[in-house]
């Protein structure tokens, strides 16, 4: 590094020209830990000065260093997302803990991962807590057999039809996938007939022992994980909308946001910033938005959509992305999409109205 680069935080002219080892990986530790202390208070500002920061001393730190760093962003909504990516796809070790349970990446950066990392670090991936069809299909693809139990074992990982048939080719001589797969409770009754011809007799006995023996131990982790799926506040705690908010309307204003941005962020996979953009077209509170954005009942969203002039290109897109993918059918999505389409625009500005009035009345 030849240019001096000084902050609030590190001055790193000295820091190479003068630190030890033992030093830089203390300055890091501390950073990083001062960061987790304060991260759910500070401006996108101030992210963006410690994300700037970190990255470079990921650079300078030791593989024990930067797994400090991995695992404490880890844990964090509001992580800087830059120096989360570059840990991300850093050795395994390093990599593995945000792999597993950092928010901060999304679906589009898991993908591009899985496309062109190791097979560990696939197999990381598979574990997360909430993985959509879109990631699973490149795992069953892309994955070794290791990837594929793992992806098959997590019962918070959705599977589409694609994903499953790649499975069902692979578990053909893999009797820890047939398992993993027929103890899943999401599989139709085609797929279970499939696998059923498929498993080896070891197999089979050994499925009919987990339904009669176990079942009941299984029911707190499917009632979790139930539970999760069906919990508001568990999907609003995965995005980081007030960084969102500060970095929208700095960049944009109220005034320069517009539906073609919407649709972008929408495109991108960025649903925080897209949650903000639909509340200010809409002229809403950005606490109302992103509650009517993850609740399965979209009859608000439907409403103010409308109300607001959206076009049917953007409103599809909106429902692909966020919770939405993971919590709306294919047949929900549409439902939605036709009461979207059949709803006159007249009436859904009353009815925003009427909710504006009883608001203010109340």
């Amino acid at each position: 590094m030849n240019e001096s680069i000084q902050t609030e935080l590190v001055n790193f002219s000295m820091l190479e020209e003068a630190a030890t080892q033992e030093q830089r990986e203390e300055l890091t530790r501390n950073v990083v830990n001062l960061y987790s202390l304060t991260s759910a208070s500070i401006s996108k500002e101030q992210i963006d000065i410690y994300d700037a920061v970190l990255m470079r001393l990921a650079d300078l730190v030791s593989d024990d260093g930067r797994t400090h760093m991995a695992e404490t962003l880890s844990k964090l909504r509001r992580a800087p997302e830059t120096v989360v990516i570059k840990l991300a796809t850093d050795i395994i070790d390093v990599a593995r803990p945000l792999l597993e349970r950092s928010t901060v990446l999304r679906d589009a950066d898991l993908i591009e991962m899985a496309e062109k990392l190791s097979q560990e670090h696939l197999h990381a991936i598979a574990g997360r807590d909430v993985l959509s069809e879109m990631v699973t299909d490149v795992l069953a693809e892309k994955g070794d057999a290791p990837v594929r139990r793992r992806l098959a074992g997590n019962h918070g990982a959705v599977l589409s039809d694609r994903g499953v048939n790649t499975l069902l080719q692979a578990a053909q001589d893999d009797q820890e996938l047939q398992l993993n797969l027929g103890l899943r409770g999401d599989l139709h009754d085609d797929y279970i007939v499939r696998l059923i011809a498929i498993a080896s007799e070891t197999v089979r006995q050994r499925l009919v022992e987990q339904g009669e023996d176990t079942t009941a131990s299984r029911i707190p982790q499917a009632a979790r994980l139930a539970a999760q799926r069906m919990s508001n506040e568990y999907w609003l705690g995965r995005y980081d909308f007030e960084t969102a908010q500060e970095a929208v309307l700095g960049r944009f204003g109220r005034n320069g946001l517009s539906e073609q941005l919407l649709r972008r962020f929408a495109e991108e996979d960025r649903f925080p910033e897209a949650v903000v953009t639909f509340a200010g077209i809409a002229g809403i509170g950005l606490s109302e938005a992103k509650h009517w954005m993850v609740r399965v009942d979209t009859q608000p969203f439907v409403v103010v959509a409308r109300a607001c002039g959206l076009t049917p290109m953007t409103v599809q897109a909106l429902l692909k992305i966020g919770p939405w993918r993971h919590r709306l059918s294919a047949d929900m999505r549409m439902e939605t999409f036709n009461r979207f389409q059949h709803l006159n625009t007249d009436k859904a500005r009353r009815m925003v109205a009427l909710w504006r009035d009883q608001r203010m009345a109340s």
